[in-house]
């Protein structure tokens, strides 16, 4: 004979909480590689005065690879810094990215050396910094022109040294 148990028995309490935390733990497994969770302000200084985003870093190999892959939408105001540690040449593309973003490569004194904008979705074309770069930041396309970012403008962020 089979016997049927409710939540309110006491017996099948444990059993209930740990049927829980399997589900939640298969819910979590099943959603894919997490998103990076750091979130910091940074600003973008230039001759059109100065423009704060708020920014998640891509803090774990994983991220890194990941970037802003798969995502459907990234509102205004926001992005994603990759910080590479030291300076060197870098490429990126888009593949597997259904947004166009603007791509911003930043020298290790936080000043920008090129700005490649509008980049094509789903693209694996190559998008290379053309000289070395400390980190890279990934905003929604268009932002560069809306605002009147610039190569030369200053990012400012705690990564970056100052120069005199």
């Amino acid at each position: 004979m089979l016997s049927v148990r409710s939540r309110q028995d006491p017996d099948f309490r444990p059993v209930w909480a740990a049927l829980t935390g399997v589900f939640l733990l298969l819910i979590a497994a099943l959603s894919g590689p997490s998103r990076a969770a750091e979130f910091q302000s940074l600003e973008i200084a230039g001759k059109t005065g100065v423009h704060p985003f708020l920014v998640e870093l891509a803090v774990t190999p994983e991220e890194t690879s990941r970037g802003l892959m798969f995502r459907r939408a990234l509102p205004e105001g926001r992005g994603m810094l990759f910080d590479f540690i030291r300076e060197q040449q870098v490429s990126f593309w888009m593949k597997d990215t259904p947004i166009s973003l603007d791509i911003i490569f930043v020298r290790a004194d936080g000043r920008i050396r090129r700005i490649a904008s509008n980049t094509q979705p789903q693209s694996e074309r190559p998008i290379p910094s053309r000289g070395p770069v400390r980190a890279v930041l990934e905003v929604i396309a268009g932002t560069a022109k809306k605002l009147g970012i610039a190569p030369g403008d200053r990012v400012i962020h705690p990564i970056f040294r100052r120069t005199r």
